[in-house]
This record gives C-alpha cells, sequence and structure tokens, in this order.
C-alpha cells in the first residue's frame, strides 16, 4: 500500500511538473508572437534623460491640459478633419469617454473640425479595424487617432508614418518605440500603464504579506499585456513565497476571464489573488469569485472607470487605479489646436496623464471628488456644448 501511495504521488507530481512546463512554453511563445519585445519600447524617464528639453515642454503642456480652455487664435481656412479608430467596444468607457473630451475640447477652444470615428472589438477585430483604417485614410483626415496592441496593429500603423500623412496620434501608449525614432508619431497620448500596476502591485502585494498564490488574466498577447501583466509579474517575482500558478491571455474576453478564474479556483482552491489586466477581465474573474462565495481572493480592475467604480464601492473589486480619464482627450484637442497655430514646438512628444490609487475602504467623498475631475467634460452630453 507504502509504495502504491508513493507511485499515485510521484504520478501526480510528474503530471503537475509537466503541465507547470506547457503552460510556461506556451506563455513564452504567445509572448514571442507580440508585436514586439519590452526592450523595444523606451520609458518615459528614460526618454526624457535623453530628450531633457522635453521635460520643460511636458510640464507646461500638462497645465495646459488642466486648465480651462483658451480659443484658438488663428483663422483657419477650413475645418481640421480628425479620424479616430477605437477598440471602444467594450464594456471600459475609456474610449467612449476620450472621444468625448476630445470633442468637448475641440468646441471650447472654437477650433473648427469634422470628424469620423469608427470602433471595434479589442483584440479579435483586426481585419474590421484594417478596412476602417482604409476607409478612414481615403477620406483624407489631417489627424489620424489610433491605438497600438498587437502585431496587425503596429503593422497598419508602419504603413501610416511611411506615408507620412496623416499626422498620427497613438493613443493608449506612453512608452515610445525605438525603431519608429526617425519617423515618429505626431503625439504619444494616454496614462502610463508601468506607473499605475506598480502602485497597484505595492498594494496587493503587502495586502497578502508577499506569499501565497496568484492566477494572471492577461488582455491579449501585446502591448497592454507586457506594460501591465509583465509589469506585476516582476514585482511580484521580487518575492519568492508568492509563486503565479497559472496564467490565461483572454483577449479581453469576459467570459474567458470567467472560465480561467473558475478553472483556477478548481486546480489551486488556496489561490490567494488575481491580478486582471483590464475592466472586462475583471469583472469575469468576480462573477467566478462571487459564483463560488470566494471574495475573499485579492482582485484589482484596471482604469477607474464608472463600471470599476460601482465594484469598487460594493466591495467586488479589492483596488483599482483611476486615470484622470479626460485629460487624454483635452491633450488631443490641445495638440491639434497648438499645431494649427504654428506652434508645433510646445506640443510633447509624449503626454502621460494622471494616476491615482484608489481601494475598496476608499471614502465616497474621495471618489465623488477624483470623479468630478477626471470626467469632467466626458460626463456632459456633447448636445449641450454646440
Amino acid at each position: 500500500m507504502k509504495t502504491k501511495g508513493r507511485l499515485v504521488f510521484m504520478a501526480r507530481f510528474s503530471w503537475n511538473k509537466l503541465l507547470a512546463v506547457i503552460f510556461s512554453v506556451i506563455i513564452t511563445a504567445l509572448h514571442s508572437s507580440m508585436a514586439y519585445a519590452a526592450e523595444d519600447y523606451i520609458r518615459i524617464n528614460t526618454y526624457i534623460d535623453q530628450h531633457p528639453e522635453q521635460n520643460s515642454i511636458m510640464g507646461k503642456f500638462a497645465e495646459i491640459v488642466r486648465a480651462p480652455a483658451t480659443p484658438i487664435t488663428k483663422s483657419l481656412k477650413r475645418p481640421t478633419r480628425i479620424a479616430i479608430i477605437y477598440p471602444g467596444l467594450q464594456t471600459s468607457d475609456y474610449w467612449r469617454r476620450s472621444q468625448n473630451s476630445f470633442e468637448h475640447r475641440m468646441r471650447n477652444t472654437r477650433t473648427p473640425y469634422e470628424l469620423k470615428s469608427f470602433f471595434s472589438r479589442p483584440s479579435v477585430d483586426s481585419a474590421l479595424q484594417s478596412q476602417q483604417l482604409s476607409e478612414a485614410l481615403a477620406w483624407q483626415p489631417d489627424y489620424l487617432v489610433f491605438t497600438l496592441d498587437t502585431a496587425p496593429q503596429s503593422r497598419m500603423i508602419e504603413r501610416i508614418l511611411a506615408r507620412g500623412t496623416p499626422k498620427l496620434i497613438l493613443q493608449n501608449i506612453t512608452t515610445p518605440l525605438l525603431r519608429w525614432q526617425t519617423h515618429p508619431p505626431f503625439l504619444y497620448v494616454g496614462f502610463d500603464h508601468a506607473q499605475g500596476t506598480r502602485l497597484m502591485a505595492e498594494w496587493m502585494l503587502n495586502k497578502i504579506d508577499h506569499k501565497g498564490k496568484y492566477l494572471m488574466l492577461y488582455f491579449s498577447p501585446g502591448y497592454v499585456s507586457q506594460m501591465r501583466g509583465d509589469t506585476f509579474a516582476n514585482e511580484a517575482a521580487k518575492h519568492p513565497d508568492i509563486t503565479q500558478v497559472a496564467a490565461y491571455y483572454t483577449q479581453g474576453n469576459r467570459d474567458k476571464a470567467y472560465q480561467a478564474t473558475l478553472r483556477t479556483l478548481q486546480q489551486h482552491p488556496d489561490l490567494k489573488m488575481i491580478f486582471a489586466n483590464s475592466t472586462d477581465v475583471a469583472l469575469g474573474a468576480l462573477q467566478a469569485l462571487r459564483e463560488t462565495n470566494r471574495l475573499d481572493v485579492l482582485l484589482n480592475g484596471w482604469g477607474g472607470g464608472e463600471a470599476e467604480l460601482i465594484e469598487l464601492q460594493q466591495k467586488g473589486l479589492d483596488v483599482t487605479v483611476m486615470r484622470i480619464n479626460d485629460d487624454n482627450g483635452i491633450a488631443m484637442a490641445e495638440a491639434i489646436k497648438l499645431d494649427q497655430q504654428s506652434q508645433s514646438e510646445h506640443i510633447p512628444h509624449i503626454f502621460s496623464g494622471d494616476i491615482k490609487l484608489l481601494t475598496k475602504d476608499q471614502l465616497q467623498a474621495d471618489i465623488n471628488q477624483l470623479k468630478r475631475q477626471a470626467f469632467r467634460l466626458s460626463n456632459i452630453p456633447l448636445e449641450a456644448n454646440q
């Protein structure tokens, strides 16, 4: 009986080791299929060290973004044409608010404009985004607002940069690419994913006393997963008693996050923590935790949009980072205004908005104050600003 028990134990041990190896190979292969490796991106602090004049330009531009709008000083011959292509068909309200705050600021600065906007699902609508891009370029816009996360998007962007027109605003990315330094985009704009993740990592790792098992729920193979998920994994790896027991690419899909969480809870009932890379991913994991009565497992959000703030107040989420959301849309409008006024020397290469840590124990008054600041334009219907 002892021999049989030992054989069963060894079989289970070998199987677990085999699963761990398979899991590691799959994650490594998916990482290699990303648009770029982490070393291809230049972190903001490094970029400022390389371009010290940018520090002052960025600071003065941030003051413009935070201040009330001032009218454009130059009479334009025609309205400025802007095309926006966003992966906005998701629970996160970041993209909708970005466009809303952008249009409000354009109107408040009295900058005449025409806008064509296109929305798609994140990760899975590459063909649709390519079609939308062709339609947008056929319209011959002066500015194109796009994002970079996956390899297909990077190929689209490189074609635009090679053309030299329209002027490209890269949204939701604040780390310039090495290979684009000779022909950079007009503006990188968004919020620092790594900075926000490190804020949460410090809080979450302290909360579990730097020991225990955790699940990583990535977005899709690409920029967001690198800057959020890998940053958290690197912080966790500094503590030998913290173990990542599973990791899944969810494509930003709520149901995939839900299924991955259920599977991991079944395999590791002593799970202490889940790191979610986006709003939809967090909400899928939260559904699984509620159904299994496992709200003791630590869970984060990412971005601090309306859906996350509701769950934070209801103690479903433990922590998130809240972007001062409307800053990104305002920054795009102000950069275009400066460019149209022939003052491009005042436009920074990067605009990175403010991020605040919020926990489930946050005072409601603090949350309300941040909401007023973060959504100061996007909560106003556009019809009220004609």
